[in-house]
């Protein structure tokens, strides 16, 4: 009985301890807590290098289409060298990969 007593006479310093701690503890560890945080951060940061690396690609890839499109000589060439490993009898052909 003593103890019921005591705890309805303290409820209020009991509520806040646990209001603290529940707060405490979804503040580091829930899903918008502070680890939670730091892990959106890091992949975030992934996804800023992943996308720069694809812009590079992309401008490659449109500038070796403008190089197409304008029957650039040198350039289809080279491609047609590359691909079909085509060389003239008098060329030395080294493959580097």
């Amino acid at each position: 009985m003593r103890l019921i007593e005591s705890l309805k006479k303290r409820k209020f310093i009991l509520f806040n301890v646990f209001l603290t701690l529940y707060v405490g503890t979804n503040f580091i560890g829930g899903e918008r807590g502070l680890a939670s945080y730091f892990e959106k951060k890091n992949i975030h940061q992934q996804l800023i290098l992943k996308e720069s690396k694809i812009k590079n690609e992309l401008q490659d890839f449109k500038n070796k289409i403008k190089l197409i499109s304008n029957n650039d000589l040198d350039y289809l060439d080279m491609l047609y060298r590359e691909k079909f490993r085509y060389g003239t009898k008098d060329e030395i052909v080294i493959k580097l990969k």
